[in-house]
């Protein structure tokens, strides 16, 4: 047995899944069920910027490969293939030079959007959720322009490999400035509901949903890693809106906002699928699952809206479209042999709370802490309910999964 080279190969996938955007508890099953599969046992510890595999070979000699983590990207397509990589070589258990081969030829064949579609993904986010959060059509079409805006100055950001708490403020403020500097000109009437839209851009749904994933599944310090990320990118977001305000204010008289409208469900729910193919985009989730994620973001949205409709708390109705939106998640990975986090992730932006981080910063900023800490609590409220649905739903398929292979092995 080559083990150097199973090692290297085995913890270079692992690297490549968690930065790509795999949860940590995928990271480290996917690298000792590759090893337990060559007969060997090992221990994969993946935290959010460091990934350390240890195995002892036949003649009881420890070795450890360790691979430093950088950035997280949002390629949903990629962990797809490589979480497939690792299913057929756990199936096959090739020589570890040939799945080394295997490596090299899933890398070759990953496929990327271009920048114009990036760039169409953008514009259709901030279209769809600006329709979902109140704007009229008009606003609607006018939020496009700020998220497009959010897009060129990302891709900018990116080339120029500047960090991504930096590349955020800018975003930001590039962003709030065009929609408060439409709102004091009286071309846009509500302003926060177009900033809203173009913010979910910005609001870092995929590391939200996978530090409730991690802490779920016991991977507390990840998960914890992962919410102060969330916390340090909220607080991006508060400096660049806050910047932006600052300037407008001091060139304008404060913008006035028309009261947001509410929208018949039926528009809803086609916001929501226009924001949701945005992501798909931006997410690199290709093909035919694509749809099938963004289609499922109308049944999260729909449950949402019939759970305020029957007398319940949005609370509730967040419970309620999360649990919605994990069942669908597991039952498509089942049947599509897809990763649940893609649908996971797509179908939760809807629900993602960027409107309640928005106005929890915007009260910060103009200093009005009484209602900053009211809708800062009801924020952090909100990601709890979320992560109980997904807790109660991932629970009961993986003890579900588990009970069906013990009846197998019988």
């Amino acid at each position: 047995m080559d083990y150097n080279t199973l090692l290297d190969f085995t913890t270079d996938l692992g690297y490549r899944l968690a930065m790509n955007g795999a949860e940590t508890y995928r990271v480290e099953e996917s690298v000792n069920l590759i090893l337990k599969a060559y007969g060997i046992e090992s221990e994969a510890f993946s935290l959010p910027n460091c990934l350390i595999v240890s195995i002892e070979t036949a003649d009881a000699e420890p070795m450890t490969r360790m691979r430093r983590i950088g950035f997280h990207g949002n390629d949903l397509d990629s962990v797809e293939r490589y979480s497939n990589l690792s299913r057929r070589i756990c199936a096959e258990h090739p020589d570890p030079s040939v799945a080394a081969q295997w490596l090299k030829d899933t890398d070759a064949s990953r496929v990327h959007y271009s920048s114009a579609a990036r760039l169409l993904g953008n514009v259709l986010v901030a279209f769809g959720f600006s329709i979902l959060f109140g704007s009229s059509l008009l606003d609607s079409l006018l939020a496009c322009i700020c998220g497009l805006s959010v897009g060129i100055v990302s891709i900018l950001m990116e080339r120029l490999k500047v960090n991504h708490f930096f590349r955020t403020i800018i975003a930001a403020f590039v962003m709030s400035l065009l929609a408060y500097s439409m709102a004091a000109m009286n071309i846009v009437t509500n302003s926060d509901t177009v900033i809203i839209g173009a913010l979910m851009l910005l609001v870092p749904g995929l590391l939200f949903t996978n530090a409730m994933r991690d802490i779920i599944y016991g991977d507390t310090f990840s998960g914890i890693n992962r919410m102060v990320q969330v916390f340090l990118i909220a607080a991006a977001l508060a400096l660049g809106t806050g910047a932006a305000w600052g300037v407008v204010e001091a060139i304008w008289e404060t913008p006035k906002n028309l009261p947001a409208l509410v929208h018949p469900l039926w528009l809803q729910l086609i916001g929501s699928l226009i924001g949701c193919i945005g992501f798909t985009i931006l997410f690199n989730v290709q093909g035919f699952g694509g749809l099938l994620c963004a289609f499922s973001g109308i049944f999260v949205w729909g449950t949402y809206w019939l759970t305020l409709e029957l007398g319940g708390s949005d609370l509730m109705g967040y419970f309620w479209g999360t649990m919605v939106s994990a069942v669908y998640s597991e039952i498509m990975a089942r049947i599509r042999k897809y990763p649940a986090l893609s649908y996971l992730v797509i179908s939760l932006l809807p629900l993602i709370p960027g409107a309640s981080v928005y106005y929890t910063m915007n009260y910060a900023v103009r200093g009005n802490m009484a209602s900053f800490a009211e809708t800062g609590t009801h924020t952090i409220a909100i990601a709890g309910v979320m992560a109980a649905g997904i807790l109660l739903v991932s629970t009961t398929f993986r003890t579900w999964t588990v009970w069906k292979r013990n009846r197998i092995n019988k």
